[in-house]
């Protein structure tokens, strides 16, 4: 499970929502929330980051980890 997929699934359980009632409130489809909590790479940045905004955050730009560069 990648980072971001992580941290929605974690806050939003502390939150105490159910994937459908973190859909409803963040204006999102149910099957994207899964979608994403799932992990699935094809998810649109601009929905992501409506999520990510319930909880005051935003996905930025950043380098890819990797363990051949060491990076």
């Amino acid at each position: 499970m990648n980072e971001i997929a992580k941290f929605i699934k974690i806050n939003r359980k502390a939150a105490g929502l159910t994937q459908k009632e973190f859909a409803l409130r963040s204006g999102l489809g149910l099957r994207f929330v899964r979608d994403l909590e799932q992990g699935k790479e094809t998810v649109r940045m601009d929905k992501v980051n409506q999520a990510l905004a319930m909880f005051g955050m935003i996905a930025v730009p950043g380098k890819i980890k990797s363990e051949e560069n060491g990076l």
